[in-house]
């Protein structure tokens, strides 16, 4: 089978590639339909893998994807096309530099406009709406598989059954939740009706099963080894996660403003589904946190005095109060140790922890205090309900500490109680001899 050769490129092998209108080069391109279509195929599982392993496309990525399937010659095919195809690096004897092994730093909002005409309408209907950053690359990533979707067109000329074989592929081949499904639904009407400013007729399609999971929690003694295994603010942030039910961008999110230290009460703004709530402020961290935020005083005045801008805040608030930024409630209470491009507005700013270094540190805890459970920070929280409810606390208080909107969603939570139900024994406890 022939295939088409453009010109070879030299990239360093760990440097991540930005090919976000690749589907449509390779509409272009003279390979047959067949030939298309399979390399779509296979570049969507090469994408996928990364997203998968939160690793950037590279050449290395290449290499540890086909070393796990060497007899796709196929896939090798179709990512040779893939980076040989590519935009050419900046500059091909000195590669841009990659400052993370997971992650390169996201380029400027103004700099990163989208490639296809699809894509920059896409990316100005969320501008334009002030949708968040990570917003926007949540949409962009499920119009870009929409788009690969399509065979021999663009979105452009999509229509209602495009969409619609679209969802219905996403539950009945790869097997997507509920919750995925409905997520690809709302950037690909977004995609189609906001950016586009196209019409869609009643969608038809395969609806992804519901399905009930039991949540992994801990118990309170595995919660204390995992904090025993852990230090300084990584420790601090794990037990207020825990202390107060919080999601983990709800942790990373807080600021200054957030703790009423008197009133025990940590405040939440703009959690899931944009809804403020208070949750629990655990009394026996209050010493601790007194002494964090005196640390964070002068980690203050030292931004203060090397004239940092301040840090990110809510578009809206901005534009009102231009230099709350730098004011001291509105600090993060776990910035990042280094300053960092805000990829919005392409100030250099400290921003919070990042997320992927807090799964970092619960992961090499969980391993080190020999916790045979798959650990994950939102396990904390699962924890949290599943503890209180032990302990009697009824379950609407613990709905709204937990800030779920129907209570259904809370009461997933007594199946992993240590007596769920009634306390119920088993039968096997009441045979003649056992205790």
């Amino acid at each position: 089978m022939a295939t088409h050769s453009p010109a070879k490129v030299t990239r360093d092998h760990r440097q991540p590639v930005d090919f976000r209108n690749w589907a449509d080069v390779l509409g272009r391109s003279p390979l047959s339909n067949e030939q298309r279509r399979l390399y779509k195929q296979e570049i969507i599982a090469f994408l996928k893998f990364c997203r998968t392993g939160h690793t950037p496309a590279s050449i290395a990525a290449v290499k540890l994807y086909l070393a796990e399937q060497p007899q796709r010659m196929m896939a090798r095919e179709a990512l040779r096309w893939w980076f040989r195809s590519a935009p050419k690096p900046p500059s091909v004897d000195r590669p841009t530099p990659v400052t993370s092994s997971r992650l390169a730093p996201p380029p400027r909002a103004q700099d990163d406009l989208g490639g296809a005409d699809w894509e920059q309408a896409l990316v100005r209907a969320i501008r334009t709406q002030g949708l968040l950053w990570r917003t926007e690359q949540t949409y962009r990533a499920w119009a870009a598989r929409f788009a690969a979707s399509l065979i021999d067109k663009s979105p452009y000329a999509a229509t209602g059954e495009d969409v619609a074989a679209f969802l219905s592929k996403l539950a009945t081949e790869q097997r997507a939740s509920r919750s995925t499904q409905r997520q690809a639904l709302n950037a690909i009407v977004f995609l189609i009706q906001e950016a586009l400013q196209r019409s869609l007729d009643d969608l038809d399609y395969v609806k992804a099963r519901p399905r009930t999971r039991v949540p992994m929690v801990l118990s309170r003694r595995e919660c204390q080894r995992l904090f025993d295994a852990m230090e300084g603010t990584a420790r601090l942030m794990a037990e207020l996660m825990y202390g107060g039910g919080l999601r983990l961008m709800e942790l990373l999110r807080l600021r200054i403003h957030h703790l009423d230290m008197e009133r025990g009460q940590l405040k939440v703004f703009s959690g899931k589904g944009d809804k403020d709530r208070i949750t629990v402020l655990p009394a026996s961290l209050r010493e601790r946190l007194e002494a964090h935020l005196l640390r964070l005083k002068d980690l203050h005045q030292k931004d203060r005095a090397a004239g940092l801008p301040g840090v990110w805040l809510p578009e809206g608030l901005a534009r009102k109060y231009p230099r709350a930024g730098e004011q001291w409630e509105w600090q993060w209470l776990f910035p990042s140790r280094e300053v960092s491009v805000d990829p919005a507005s392409g100030l250099k700013r400290r921003h919070h922890v990042l997320d992927g270094a807090f799964q970092t540190a619960i992961r090499r805890a969980a391993a080190k205090a020999s916790i045979d459970k798959r650990v994950t920070p939102h396990v904390l929280r699962h924890s949290f309900a599943t503890h209180l409810l032990e302990s009697g606390v009824d379950i609407r208080t613990v709905q709204d500490l937990l800030g779920h909107e129907s209570v259904e969603t809370t009461q997933i939570y007594t199946h992993v109680m240590q007596k769920p139900g009634l306390g119920v024994r088993s039968p096997l406890d009441a045979l003649p001899g056992r205790a």
